[in-house]
């Protein structure tokens, strides 16, 4: 009994021996094949250059200046509704990876009272608007941060935290401030920093200077330090210049050199409320950054048609790595559609392209059109002014 074990042991060795030899054979014949019809790699990924170019789009829009006649219009029983006055214009806030509004009034709401000039609180409504008009993010410092004090600055900001907004230049302390306002899209990172000449005689409460940032040099050099190395690009707002003046001040020319030669890549104005030039401001390093030094009012209550006129400025930002992840950045494409704030009778309001101004109450709106595209392009040619955004 026991031969017989041994005996089928052995044979039983023999067979396995013999199938995995003719499949060894199998796949060795296999990997021949493959191996002729599939030529060796001879390109090491890890150390060829490589090439990778992304590009967003920045929209940007001027004061948010909202009087008592605006938010009146806008009030309904169950509280504010400003859609309608965006309705006609959200399409061209919307065809941006990044839009930037500059909310001149404070979104303290109507629980601690509403008010207009010389001391504005607006509804917080405002927010749900630009958010849905697709508003990512808003500038703060002005002139009129302080109107309504410290509660109306924690109010705003509580409020923009709540619905998604990002906000820059006031903060509700230290530790917000210090928190780097960054917005990230298809691989590009851009940075936003905004600062204000004053506040209209109101001083800013001692030891809470993180309410509203200042204008000041030193500062602003700092922070675009701080700033840089998280970033690929970084746009500064300035509320700065004179009101109502169609050309920028000597003022607002230094300063815009200065923060290009020292970081900045946009450099986005508010303040005068009417249109002022763009320009190109070519670095040390050769580089051409780009300024508009005042977009005008978007919406307010103003009269007059050069206060009535504002525009949508859209500038393209490319990043490019290549070689030995070198990295280049480019800004570039400038673009700006006017826009109109209508109204009638302080009633009714709605923000329109230019263009389509003469449907309501500006019958030479093609003329104002020219006009203003003449004033753009005071300092530049390099600036498309186009009756719509794509």
């Amino acid at each position: 009994m026991r031969k017989k074990i041994i005996t089928g042991s052995i044979i039983f060795l023999m067979t396995l021996g013999i199938v995995l030899y003719i499949n060894l054979s199998d796949h060795n014949e296999l990997s021949a094949v493959q191996v002729a019809n599939n030529p060796a790699i001879t390109v090491d990924h890890y150390t060829e250059n490589k090439y990778f170019e992304t590009s967003i789009t920045l929209n940007a829009i001027g004061d948010l200046l909202i009087h008592s006649t605006v938010y009146n219009d806008a009030r309904t029983g169950a509280g504010f509704d400003f859609n309608p006055m965006f309705k006609d214009i959200k399409y061209y806030l919307r065809n941006a990876d990044i839009t930037i509004a500059n909310q001149e009034t404070v979104l303290g709401g109507a629980k601690i009272g509403l008010s207009t000039y010389p001391q504005f609180n607006s509804p917080q409504q405002l927010g749900d608007t630009l958010k849905e008009s697709g508003v990512d993010i808003v500038s703060m410092a002005n002139n009129h941060t302080l109107d309504r004090g410290e509660e109306a600055v924690i109010s705003a900001t509580n409020y923009l935290q709540n619905i998604g907004v990002e906000y820059v230049g006031a903060y509700q302390s230290e530790e917000d401030k210090n928190t780097q306002r960054i917005i990230h899209r298809k691989g590009i990172a851009v940075g936003f920093l905004s600062y204000t000449y004053g506040t209209n005689g109101i001083p800013v409460p001692e030891g809470k200077e993180h309410l509203v940032n200042l204008i000041d040099e030193e500062q602003i050099l700092n922070d675009l330090e701080e700033l840089k190395p998280n970033t690929d690009f970084i746009v500064v707002s300035m509320h700065f210049g004179e009101e109502y003046q169609p050309l920028p001040n000597d003022e607002q020319v230094h300063l815009s050199e200065l923060l290009t030669n020292n970081g900045a890549d946009v450099i986005i104005g508010h303040h005068p409320h009417v249109l002022q030039p763009v320009d190109w401001i070519a670095t040390d390093e050769g580089e051409d950054k780009f300024v508009a030094y005042s977009l005008g009012n978007f919406l307010s209550g103003q009269t007059g048609t050069d206060r009535l006129i504002g525009a949508i400025m859209q500038i393209e930002l490319t990043k490019t790595i290549q070689g030995n992840n070198e990295k280049q950045y480019k800004v570039s494409n400038a673009k700006m559609m006017p826009t109109y704030n209508q109204y009638e009778n302080f009633r009714n309001y709605k923000i329109v392209p230019l263009v389509e101004a003469n449907e309501y109450s500006l019958s030479n709106a093609q003329q104002w059109f020219e006009d203003k595209k003449e004033l753009i392009q005071t300092y530049t040619d390099n600036i498309e002014v186009v009756p719509y955004l794509e």
